[in-house]
């Protein structure tokens, strides 16, 4: 009894050392924080950090933060946080908008250090060098709340792409400025520091952007069997471009933002690579850092004198104001709204592990003393608990702007209760139509995407069902790990295309999407092309497929559609589905057509990332085929007789392209179309150029 004694009172002596105890510890209020705080509408991130300083080394003294196993997995939650950030990042977004995430880089990086200079070195009194110092750790922000954007959807809002970008170029001004100073202060300025920094980010930069992106697509084109290697081979590539920056002085979270960046068009954001990836870092790593950063708070040194008190408040009201100043000046240059420059703020105003990280280099330095080192540990507690709250509150405003808007295919809204039907001819061979239908699915919809089997109505049909529905499991647990549900039909037909017509009624489908005809011999042309056949028996938007590589490998969406193709009652659809396409494989999207047309995709909110290009030789189409380019994905809007858009050489145009471009990734959209003889009833006049 006294040795079980003895061994309980070593295993819970503080703080504590048993690896096990300490993870069951974090794993505890990792489950119960949110738990807790959702009654009290308090974010989850807050109860995370004041856990943190409860249980760290100045607070009951649970953990100690130089714990090797927190010290690690804080570490990883840091890298993975920029990491997630880079891979969510809409580049395209990003792209068109990279002079405004300058803008904000530059306000925020400036304003900060013009506020926090004069303050330090008039009104706190410490001496130019010093200042100049502290001045710029105000200038740095951590994206701490970045998990509550991706949380609520929005991380693709134009708002959140400035800011992310903006973090990058103010953490490397930052950079830059202390190691000036530290030069200075060890006896003159060191140019050779810079050479071997410029030198060390663009041998980086070659690494990352030109042979990673290479040797991941190989990979994953290699792995698709082993589900579980892929996810590894991404970490492999995070935490290696950490450390490979980490070598050349820089900071290793700037590797893995320019990581995320990497791989940022190969790993789509439906794609159940990206679920995991994004549940891993925000069931353990990411809450673990949070923990972590609020183990560093020592609330006691207030209680060192008034010196350390006005210390820590003057930092903090100085570190808010510049960044509130930055936010406001960006919504000003660019006439964002209020909201936007609220979740501005509320990201860009958290300071952490950088900030911590600057300063310490300073106090070991001998250039800042203890008040300066107190008063940050304060300005990180207080920054991200007004960070967590600015965040949410924002972001939960837009998040529900968005949702209320107007739900028509004429103003391209969300279609939350949309429904996707994939009919499968050969079960072996679907895996791409699967992709694409999961790249294509509203995450707001609560429809599952259904595969559609049609087996012949002869004395083997049961047995074919049985052996259909088997088949198909692999597909669906795929999807399920996407978080994408998938339900499987199987019916009995004698004619295929009427089975599929009719589940496609039955189900109220929106989106059927078909695999490419191939070879049709002569009975099929006698009778009917199966396609056709399915295209003429229903009033749906059909996507019909010819994919032959995987969509990652295509750099770009260029669309072809006739005249008059806003005229159709799916044209909403069509464009919002190439939008997301194009979003989830952050590839921009070049439109071919009728000037009228791009007029009005133009005018849409989602078409960020289109280019228009006037094309109206429809005498001679595959003109137009001159513009296409190796990597491209084609789709073509056509249309059937009857129609307002049709026009006699869309009949043909599918077979002809398949003949220029045997090998491209191609879809021909036939939209839900009002007929032309419905279309005069309903309106007075139609201009047809």
């Amino acid at each position: 009894m006294d040795s079980l004694l003895s061994k309980l009172q070593l295993e819970f002596a503080l703080p504590f050392s048993n690896p096990v105890l300490i993870f069951a510890l974090l794993l505890s209020i990792v489950l119960l924080s949110p738990i807790l705080l959702k009654r009290i509408n308090v974010p989850s991130i807050i109860g995370l950090i004041v856990a943190g300083v409860i249980i760290g080394p100045h607070g009951l003294n649970w953990i100690d933060n130089t714990h090797a196993g927190v010290e690690m997995f804080s570490t990883i939650g840091l890298l993975y946080i920029m990491f997630i950030v880079g891979l969510e990042l809409d580049l395209g977004e990003f792209l068109l908008n990279k002079n405004k995430s300058f803008a904000f880089g530059f306000y925020t990086f400036v304003i900060p250090l013009l506020v926090g200079y004069p303050v330090c070195h008039y009104l706190l009194g410490y001496d130019a060098e010093a200042s100049f110092l502290i001045a710029s750790m105000f200038s740095t922000h951590t994206l701490v709340a970045y998990p509550i954007v991706s949380r609520m959807g929005i991380s693709r809002n134009q708002a959140v792409a400035i800011t992310v970008g903006g973090t990058i170029f103010t953490d490397t001004g930052v950079l830059i400025i202390l190691a000036i100073i530290l030069s200075n202060s060890n006896g003159g300025f060191n140019s050779t520091f810079l050479v071997n920094l410029l030198f060390s980010l663009l041998l980086f930069s070659l690494i990352i952007f030109l042979i990673l992106p290479r040797l991941a697509k190989w990979f994953f084109k290699r792995a698709t069997s082993e589900k579980y290697t892929t996810f590894i081979f991404v970490l492999f590539a995070v935490f290696s471009a950490g450390f490979l920056v980490e070598l050349g002085g820089i900071e290793p979270i700037i590797g893995a933002f320019a990581a995320g960046l990497a791989l940022n068009r190969l790993i789509p954001h439906s794609s159940a690579l990206m679920n995991r990836v994004e549940f891993f870092g925000n069931a353990l790593f990411i809450p673990i850092f949070l923990i972590s950063v609020g183990m560093m708070v020592d609330i006691t040194v207030v209680l060192d004198g008034p010196r350390t008190l006005i210390v820590a408040l003057t930092l903090t009201m100085v570190a808010l104001l510049g960044k509130w100043l930055a936010a406001w000046a960006t919504q000003k240059t660019f006439r964002y709204s209020k909201t936007q420059r609220t979740l501005i703020f509320g990201l860009s105003s958290s300071h952490a592990a950088a900030t911590l990280a600057i300063i310490l280099v300073g106090y070991k330095a001998g250039l800042l003393d203890e008040y300066i080192l107190n008063g940050t540990i304060i300005l990180i507690l207080l920054t991200c608990i007004v960070a967590s709250v600015f965040t949410q509150n924002a972001a939960r405003e837009i998040a529900i702007s968005e949702e209320d808007e107007p739900l028509t295919p004429s103003t391209m809204g969300e279609f939350a209760q949309e429904k996707i039907l994939v009919p499968i001819a050969n079960p072996t061979n679907i895996g791409q139509h699967v992709e694409l239908a999961l790249l294509l699915k509203d995450k707001k919809s609560v429809n599952p995407v259904s595969l559609l089997g049609v087996v012949p109505n002869n004395r083997e049909a049961e047995k074919n069902i049985v052996s259909f529905r088997n088949q198909l499991q692999g597909f669906v647990s795929t999807a399920t790990a996407a978080e994408v549900k998938v339900d499987i039909i199987t019916t009995i037909d004698h004619n295929p295309a009427d089975g599929i017509s009719r589940i496609a009624r039955e189900t109220m489908s929106d989106i059927v999407i078909l695999g490419w005809p191939g070879k049709v011999g002569l009975w099929d042309r006698l009778l009917g092309e199966k396609v056709d056949l399915i295209i003429k028996g229903m009033d749906k938007n059909l996507f019909v497929c010819h994919v032959e590589q995987h969509l990652i490998s295509n750099k770009r969406i260029v669309v072809i559609s006739p005249p008059l193709a806003q005229k159709e009652d799916g044209f909403g659809l069509w464009v919002s589905k190439v939008a997301k396409l194009s979003s989830e494989l952050s590839i921009p999207v070049l439109h071919l057509g009728h000037p009228e047309t791009q007029e009005i995709i133009n005018g849409q909110k989602k078409s960020g990332n289109f280019t228009f290009q006037p094309f109206v030789d429809w005498n001679n189409p595959l003109s137009c085929g001159d513009l296409i380019k190796k990597d491209d994905l084609i789709i073509l809007i056509s249309a059937h007789k009857g129609y307002i858009s049709h026009i006699p050489v869309l009949e043909s145009l599918p077979s002809r392209l398949e003949n220029r471009f045997p090998h491209h990734n191609r879809i021909v959209v036939y939209p839900k179309q009002h007929s032309a003889d419905q279309l005069l009833e309903n309106e007075d006049h139609i201009f047809i150029p």
